[in-house]
């Protein structure tokens, strides 16, 4: 699997003339070569040029920590008094000078060490190269993401059948039930808990607070983590959004939430090989415009997902690339209206041959529970 997804990275580096690739902390290591680095102030940094070995540049105490599962990786450990940037110099061999695409998440302190030593250097993000390769998934990641989805539809299913109590509890109460709940379903790690009732619903990024949950109002739950995967496999994110309300809707509510439904079940049936990401986002924006809801959507319609719970391709205005076959993405309109309350309704998709495939399986409905 590496060695393969090596090789196309080499491919896209010599069609956008970029000499090699410099990946540090951030998804794009764990997802090229099977080793994650850690966010410390010492550099670990791959260097992959267009042909040689991949070398990577690692302190040399965290060594033992490098999981090689394919043999690809040519060690050059560093001792406490080297000069890293240096190594990482020497490593690039005849690409130092040349065009150099840095890992997007690469912390500023070592892009200015490097740059300092590799003046005569040209840059550019790694996102350019490796962006484009991540966005269409093979079949296991497909698999992977589908697993993800998999735990934490079964949790939305015990929000949505009154299992994880709420009237009564305050939003970080009920987070706490759904982080635990995340990491028993399979994930190594909890990326988001969003629970937000009454008004906090018209915030679409709330974060949970002291606020008890009451009778009659809606609460919006959003939440996901990443998977724990075997032999060095990066680990893949789950991400869903599900409504309850907690007693009988008003007509109002349950009205605006029919067309939220509407809008949301357009976008996936819009979410075609073929089709412009930004049409997507269209199909699904314009049910909420007809229903005079268009103004308190205020976001893009969908972002992709795969080792990280935010990549490309992202369904949004201007963006006129077409979905491909293996693209994997969210759906998820939503209105906000402040003061009073929101709501929003995300899946996650793949765009096949066959057509849209849902990886969130559990009920769309406005669930109506007195717990």
């Amino acid at each position: 699997m590496f060695v393969e997804r090596i090789d196309r990275a080499r491919t896209a580096m010599r069609e956008r003339e970029v000499d090699a690739l410099l990946l540090s902390v951030g998804p794009d290591l764990p997802w090229l070569a099977g080793f994650a680095a850690l966010a410390l102030e010492r550099l670990t940094m791959l260097v992959l040029t267009e042909d040689g070995p991949a070398r990577l540049v690692v302190p040399a105490f965290e060594a033992d920590r490098v999981h090689d599962p394919e043999d690809l990786l040519e060690l050059i450990p560093w001792q406490e008094t080297d000069d890293p940037a240096a190594l990482v110099a020497t490593a690039l061999g005849g690409a130092a000078g040349g065009r150099l695409a840095i890992g997007d998440h690469t912390w500023s302190r070592f892009l200015v060490a490097l740059q300092s030593e590799l003046r005569g250097s040209s840059w550019t993000t790694a996102g350019t190269v490796l962006g484009p390769l991540r966005a269409i998934k093979d079949d296991d990641e497909i698999a992977a993401l589908g697993r993800a989805g998999a735990g934490v539809d079964q949790i939305a299913l015990a929000l949505q059948s009154g299992e994880i109590p709420l009237i009564g509890r305050t939003e970080v109460q009920i987070a706490a039930d759904l982080r635990t709940m995340i990491l028993a379903s399979g994930h190594s790690k909890v990326n988001f808990t969003i629970v937000a009732s009454g008004q906090n619903s018209a915030s679409p990024h709330h974060d949970p607070g002291d606020r008890v949950v009451r009778p009659n109002e809606p609460v919006l739950f959003d939440f996901g983590g990443t998977t724990a995967e075997p032999d060095g496999h990066p680990g893949y994110c789950s991400d869903t959004t599900r409504m309850v309300f907690t007693g009988t809707p008003p007509a109002e509510y349950a009205e605006a939430y029919e067309q939220l439904r509407r809008s949301q079940e357009a976008g996936v049936q819009a979410a075609r090989v073929g089709t412009p990401a930004e049409s997507v986002d269209g199909a699904a924006r314009s049910v909420l415009h007809d229903a005079g809801l268009g103004e308190y959507f205020l976001h893009r319609l969908g972002h992709g997902i795969g080792v990280e719970a935010h990549e490309d391709p992202y369904l949004v205005a201007g963006n006129s690339e077409p979905l491909v076959a293996g693209n994997a993405f969210s759906i998820e309109p939503g209105f906000y209206i402040r003061g009073r309350w929101g709501a929003r309704i995300e899946d996650i998709v793949v765009a096949t041959a066959d057509g849209p495939r849902r990886l969130n399986n559990s009920s769309r409905d406005l669930a109506i529970v007195e717990a």
